[in-house]
């Protein structure tokens, strides 16, 4: 499955999703973009998800006749995501064409 980090997805998260072809923003170019655009071209080149940390999206875009499923990490903290990574990674490879989801990130692990 072809996976897309948005500005502000920790990179380090790519080693945990080793079977999957994952890209950033800023490697295909498209740092610049806004959020509309970053969402036709990741469906144009056949992107299945889009992760990112942007939790205006939902807000800003409309998701309904979307094909690229969109997660969202409610948190840019590595070690916090770290924690809950069997979540992160479950939501990802969870994902349906045109869904919305936002994975919780608590401040600590209790």
């Amino acid at each position: 499955m072809r996976v897309l980090f948005d500005q502000g997805t920790p990179a380090p998260l790519r080693e945990s999703l080793p079977p999957h072809d994952v890209s950033t923003v800023y490697e295909r170019g498209w740092s610049t973009f806004s959020n509309g655009e970053l969402l036709e071209a990741a469906e144009r080149d056949g992107y299945a998800v889009l992760v990112t940390t942007d939790t205006n999206l939902k807000y800003q875009q409309t998701l309904i006749a979307r094909r690229v499923a969109i997660v969202v990490l409610l948190s840019t903290s590595w070690p916090r995501i770290q924690r809950v990574i069997g979540s992160v990674v479950a939501a990802i490879e969870g994902a349906l064409p045109g869904s919305y989801t936002e994975v919780e990130i608590p401040y600590t692990d209790g």
